[in-house]
């Protein structure tokens, strides 16, 4: 475990279930920091990587995955490690704000209220990968199931996970808004069943919250 874990620049991460425009508000975020004089980094789990691009390839594509959810959760964290050591830490180090969209809360979420993984197991390894780094701040982009998942195979991208039902984005979403309940200072939950403007409104007065404190 990396006992440096000081983080000069901001950790920013995106989270939400498939559909809810994550990769659309991303480009906006990060141009709001750039706009106050921040160097931005944008990244994206699992993947941020060559070795984590080939496992993400594997988890989105693979049929044959184990259908309990372990091989996802491992698979996921090995990932996580290479990210955070390639690319995370380093950018932090250097002063960078590091946008990543999604990160362990959408593991909780998926592999947690998704696949029933237990709580502890994640945790666990949450330590073990990441040991004190969290993010500064997690912008949770809500939007109802129905609403997510028909605009998500809408875009006709058809990955493992767009497979499965609405009951598995239930407990998905159901397990997001569980952490934004628990950590409201952390996370900030944002209604992306929205116009545009409205949301973008939203994230203007995140990103001055954070610059600002």
């Amino acid at each position: 475990m990396p006992s440096n874990n000081r983080k000069p620049g901001l950790f920013i991460t995106l989270e939400g279930i498939e559909g809810v425009g994550k990769t659309t508000h991303c480009e906006f975020l990060a141009q709001l920091f750039r706009d106050r004089g921040r160097l931005v980094r944008i990244t994206r789990e699992p993947g941020g990587t060559g070795a984590g691009e080939a496992i993400r390839n594997v988890l989105l594509l693979r049929r044959d995955l184990a259908g309990d959810g372990i091989v996802e959760l491992l698979l996921v964290f090995a990932a996580r490690a290479q990210h955070l050591a390639e690319v995370v830490r380093p950018a932090l180090a250097a002063g960078e704000t590091v946008i990543c969209d999604r990160f362990t809360d959408a593991t909780y979420a998926y592999q947690g209220g998704g696949r029933g993984i237990p709580r502890e197991w994640i945790e666990w390894l949450e330590r073990t990968v990441q040991g004190e780094l969290r993010p500064d701040l997690t912008v949770l982009f809500d939007a109802p199931v129905e609403v997510g998942m028909d605009r998500a195979r809408a875009r006709g991208d058809g990955n493992r996970f767009e497979g499965e039902d609405n009951a598995f984005f239930g407990r998905v979403r159901q397990a997001y808004l569980a952490i934004a309940k628990a950590e409201p200072a952390r996370m900030r939950v944002v209604d992306a069943n929205r116009p545009l403007p409205a949301i973008r409104d939203d994230l203007r007065a995140l990103v001055a919250s954070v610059v600002e404190k």
